[in-house]
């Protein structure tokens, strides 16, 4: 039985098809080909077209189809994966009304602050396990204050996923892990936050119908079927953000499980049973896939905003298309740990939640223009992305999270040896690497959601490709101490 996963990025939109029987992926691909672009009207702001990704969605699956290598008429079921925190409105006829404000937008940072004094720090903290932030609610919240024309016109708000879905069978719902990334959700009351609603003056009537992860979210409409060669009916049987999503890829589900990414943002993603938070909510904690009443699975999520986009910039900057991320990679390992002296700090990519929420932008320092060449920016800023990670993880430690062993997908910077050497031994935590893939992942979760996989099946041929053990080298302890040293901040 054939199933087909979709994974909505920033930079691109990604399919798989995963055979359940077989246990294998038959196919993989990505569209458009280049990266994606995001929209920003004004400094801090981050947008992107909803009806871009629908199309590049669309455009993703025909590629897949086009591979000849099953036959579309036998997927049984959709999995959708996509970018967290956000905010796409529709109106009662499900015509997109705005941009979608997206993941790594700043504009609502103040907003969200001023609800966490007013709600009050510990109840926030508490019931919501996160400040309001500049997630979901706040930016509903700007759009209220700053665009009421089309806040008047909202019928619902949506996570991404759920904008897809809703263009695949018609269909509106999203789910309580979709409302804790967007910051709605009461977990001590088990209900939408009656504060968040009623302090910022949202009817409840705007917030779709909830329903589990892995269940029947519609089935797939007869004019969509055919435009894409799918089966009249399939249901889409799962929806996740993409790290909870990226977490379940790596069989990452129990508590103690950590998991790791460094697509555009680089994420450190742990499992508790416990209700956990950070007193300035640098971390996040939200529900994840497998999250119920009577069992509780938290996603403790680190993230840092310039992680695979500070690689992204210098590439443009210096190579564009005539340079690739593997040579840039090679000219990287020529160099020696450190750099020569050089720092980076690649927080360029809207407020980072580590820092309070706080745009500090990309830094270099120490950059000398008789020694430093491309070759040392490139590994300068592989290192410093790596730094920025393990300063996120001493956060996670100080809330009693201290990874063991991290999984994660070998892809985007994980596929550069410098960054994994230096990775291992600054965090002095083991890697392993594994084949996987967000779209997969969301194709095994459609799979979990239809009933014909769990967790045992679904799992039967992961195996790591790789496990990297920390080397005894106190070079990387000296350097990320000299790097956190010259902070920013």
């Amino acid at each position: 039985m054939l199933l087909l996963g979709l994974d909505i990025g920033t930079s691109s939109v990604k399919v798989s098809v995963f055979d359940a029987h077989t246990g294998q992926t038959v196919t993989n691909v990505q569209y458009p080909e280049t990266e994606t672009g995001v929209i920003s009207p004004q400094p801090g702001f981050a947008e992107q077209s909803p009806l871009q990704w629908w199309s590049d969605a669309q455009q993703a699956i025909l590629k897949a189809n086009a591979t000849g290598k099953y036959n579309p008429k036998e997927i049984a079921a959709i999995g959708i994966a996509y970018q967290m925190h956000g905010l796409v409105a529709v109106d009662d006829q499900q015509h997109v009304l705005r941009n979608s404000i997206i993941w790594s937008d700043s504009r609502a940072v103040e907003i969200g602050n001023k609800a966490f004094d007013t709600i009050g720090h510990e109840k926030s903290l508490s019931h919501l396990l996160n400040s309001p932030g500049n997630f979901t609610a706040s930016k509903l919240a700007w759009v209220k204050a700053h665009e009421p024309q089309v806040y008047e016109r909202i019928a619902k708000i949506m996570l991404p996923g759920d904008y897809i879905n809703m263009k695949l069978t018609g269909e509106i719902n999203t789910s309580v892990s979709a409302l804790s990334e967007g910051v709605f959700w009461d977990f001590k009351n088990q209900s939408l936050s009656a504060d968040v609603l009623n302090y910022f003056g949202f009817d409840s009537t705007l917030i779709p119908e909830i329903q589990e992860v892995f269940t029947t979210h519609g089935q797939l409409q007869k004019t969509v079927a055919e435009e894409l060669g799918l089966s009249t009916g399939i249901p889409v049987t799962y929806k996740a953000g993409d790290q909870p999503n990226n977490a379940l890829a790596l069989n990452v589900l129990h508590p103690g499980e950590v998991a790791a990414t460094a697509g555009t943002s680089g994420v450190v993603y742990a499992v508790s049973d416990q209700l956990v938070y950070d007193q300035q909510s640098r971390i996040n904690s939200f529900a994840h896939v497998n999250h119920t009443t009577q069992q509780q699975r938290i996603g403790v999520l680190l993230n840092i905003n310039g992680c695979g986009i500070m690689n992204s910039w210098i590439k443009k900057l210096t190579g564009g298309q005539h340079i690739t991320y593997r040579q840039m990679n090679d000219a990287a390992a020529t160099v020696e740990a450190g750099s020569n002296g050089l720092s980076v700090y690649p927080f360029g990519n809207g407020a980072e939640r580590i820092f309070n929420n706080r745009i500090i932008g990309a830094h270099f320092k120490n950059l000398d223009l008789n020694i430093h060449g491309t070759a040392h920016i490139y590994r300068a800023i592989q290192e410093s992305i790596v730094f920025a990670l393990r300063y996120g993880i001493d956060i996670m430690r100080e809330n009693g999270i201290a990874p063991k062993i991290i999984r994660a997908g070998s892809s985007n910077m994980f596929l550069s040896e410098v960054f994994n050497r230096v990775f291992v031994n600054t965090t002095q935590v083991p890697v392993e690497l594994h084949k996987n893939d967000g779209s997969t992942g969301a194709a095994i979760g459609a799979g979990i959601g239809l009933g014909i996989l769990n967790e045992v099946n679904a799992f039967k041929n992961t195996k790591p490709i790789a496990v990297i053990e920390p080397e005894q080298d106190n070079r990387y302890e000296d350097l990320y101490a000299f790097w956190k040293a010259g902070l920013p901040v």
